[in-house]
C-alpha cells in the first residue's frame, strides 16, 4: 500500500521540535491525518503543517499540546474527539532536559529535576489516560513513547534525565499489559540524534559520541521517525517492548 496509514489520525507531542516535525513528516507521507501539538510556539507548529504532504482527504492541523497541564490535554482530547472523531496513533516526543554533570548533584536543583519529571514521565501517562478513549475506538490503537539509551546506559544529559527515560520504559511495558489488546504501546530509543540542537554543540564532543557508536555516526531524524512509522504499519504484533536505533551504542 502506498498510504498504508490512510484515514488514520495521529498526533505527536513536540511536534514543532526537531525530532517532532519529522516524525509528523514521515507519518503524514504514509497517509495519516497530523495534529501537531506544541507547547509555547504555534507559529513553530503552524509552520510545520504548512510543510506536510497533503493527499485527498488529509487534515492537518497544530494545536497546543502542553503535557504538564492535564486540565488542558483533557480538553484537547475533547477537541479532537470533535474534530476528527478518533486518535489512531499517539507520538509522546515532548521532552525536557539540560546538560548537568553527573556529578555535580548541587546543579541538578529541584526546579530542573521537577520540569523533566512532570514533562518527561507525568506527560506521556496524561496524554494515554486523556486520548485512551480515542485511542481503543477502533480496536488498533497505538502509543509511541520516544525513549533514549540513557535509560539502560545511564549516561546522559544529567542523572534525572536517564531516571526519567527508564520511568518511561516501564511505563511503557505497564500500559502495554493494561491497555492490551486495544492499545498497543511502544517504546522507540534512539541514541544521540543529529539534529540542529546537537549540531550546535561542540564538535569535538559530537565526534567523539560518533566514535564511541560502533556505527561511527549519529543517528539522523529520519531515522527514528522511520522507526516510528515501521511500529505503526509492520510491527503490529509488538507491544510493551522497547525499540533501538542507536547505532549499537550500548554494546561500547
Amino acid at each position: 500500500m502506498s498510504a498504508p496509514l490512510s484515514g488514520k489520525v495521529a498526533l505527536v507531542t513536540g511536534g514543532s521540535g526537531g525530532l517532532g516535525a519529522v516524525i509528523c513528516q514521515q507519518l503524514a507521507a504514509a497517509g495519516a491525518s497530523l495534529i501537531v501539538g506544541y507547547n509555547r510556539s504555534r507559529e513553530s507548529a503552524q509552520a510545520v503543517v504548512n510543510d506536510l504532504p497533503t493527499e485527498a482527504g488529509q487534515q492537518h492541523c497544530a494545536l497546543a499540546a502542553p503535557v504538564t497541564d492535564s486540565a488542558t490535554i483533557e480538553q484537547l482530547a475533547q477537541q479532537v474527539a470533535a474534530d476528527y472523531g478518533r486518535c489512531d496513533i499517539l507520538v509522546n516526543c515532548a521532552g525536557a532536559t539540560r546538560f548537568v554533570a553527573h556529578d555535580d548533584l548541587s546543579g541538578l536543583d529541584d526546579e530542573l529535576i521537577d520540569q523533566i519529571l512532570a514533562t518527561n514521565v507525568r506527560g506521556p501517562f496524561v496524554m494515554v489516560r486523556a486520548f485512551r478513549s480515542l485511542l481503543e475506538k477502533h480496536d488498533n490503537g497505538l502509543v509511541v513513547n520516544i525513549s533514549s539509551i540513557a535509560a539502560d546506559t545511564a549516561m546522559g544529559s544529567n542523572v534525572m534525565y536517564c531516571a526519567s527515560k527508564a520511568a518511561v520504559n516501564n511505563m511503557t511495558k505497564s500500559l502495554a499489559r493494561a491497555l492490551a489488546p486495544k492499545v498497543r504501546v511502544v517504546s522507540v530509543s534512539p541514541g544521540l540524534v543529529d539534529t540542529e540542537f546537537v549540531k550546535q554543540m561542540d564538535v569535538t564532543w559530537r565526534d567523539q559520541q560518533a566514535e564511541k557508536t560502533p556505527l561511527r555516526r549519529l543517528a539522523a531524524p529520519e531515522e527514528i521517525a522511520a522507526a516510528v512509522q515501521v511500529v505503526a504499519t509492520h510491527l503490529t504484533f509488538s507491544t510493551g517492548c522497547v525499540i533501538g536505533v542507536d547505532g549499537g551504542r550500548p554494546l561500547s
